[in-house]
């Protein structure tokens, strides 16, 4: 396909991490920092099978096939318009023997695929509570933040019903809403194996998350040193976060 095919009205062509050619939509959620450390926070699992739930434009199962993470990856969105986006990013940058997108709600999940088939599960859920905060004029970024279509109960449940015994459940959230994540994740047998606390500065309080659980597992959480985004007074990448985006991976 040409590229002018791929692209639609309110849409931008940019060239992100991994020389990925992302189409975004104007209107909606764009590449962020958020998506790119919960990439790096995935481990390798060559022959495994992946299943993202709430896909976007798709950018983590890109970076995650770029990198050979996994043999195949699904990943699910329940608005069509970004399904349909993520199809044309997968056919875009030549991965369509590498990623499926599949246009469906997680909280019908298990009637499309079978249960207990993914060896890892990862999610970049909405992290805020439908009607709380102010309305966004986007339609599209109010779905994307807003549990309008399943709560994080509902993500993790799914994440449960996929993943295979042992399987990796991989999350990045909002610490000020760890609580329920945990609460879901006990209440579906996934347990908290690893979390990383996201700071902007040393002296600020962690804007993010990121979990990596383990279905079926005994209880036994390990919390890493915190994750600092700048230096002190300045908007300069810290040294670990400029190898998290040069190389693609994260190191404790």
């Amino acid at each position: 396909m040409q590229k002018d095919a791929l692209i639609y009205e309110n849409e931008r062509l940019d060239e992100v991490n991994d020389k990925i050619r992302l189409i975004q939509r104007t209107d909606g959620l764009t590449f962020g920092t958020d998506a790119l450390l919960l990439a790096s926070y995935i481990k390798e699992m060559p022959i495994g099978r992946a299943l993202e739930l709430g896909a976007g434009s798709g950018i983590i199962s890109l970076l995650c096939a770029t990198r050979g993470r996994f043999a195949h990856i699904d990943c699910a969105e329940i608005q069509d318009v970004f399904a349909n986006l993520c199809e044309r990013n997968i056919a875009l940058n030549g991965l369509s023997e590498k990623i499926t997108a599949i246009h469906a709600d997680v909280r019908a999940l298990t009637e499309m695929r079978e249960k207990h088939s993914y060896d890892a599960v990862f999610t970049n859920p909405p992290y805020m509570k439908n009607g709380a905060g102010k309305k966004n004029e986007s339609e599209y970024k109010h779905i994307a933040r807003h549990e309008q279509y399943g709560t994080i109960y509902d993500f993790v449940k799914c994440a449960s019903d996929m993943l295979k015994f042992g399987g990796y459940f991989y999350c990045v959230y909002r610490p000020d809403r760890m609580s329920e994540l945990f609460d879901a994740m006990q209440k579906n047998q996934i347990e908290p194996k690893r979390v990383t606390f996201v700071h902007a500065t040393r002296d600020s309080e962690p804007s993010m998350m990121l979990v990596c659980a383990k279905s079926g597992a005994k209880p036994s959480m390990k919390v890493t040193a915190p994750l600092i985004l700048y230096k002190d007074g300045t908007r300069d990448f810290t040294e670990r976060v400029e190898r998290i985006y040069e190389y693609g991976s994260y190191e404790e």
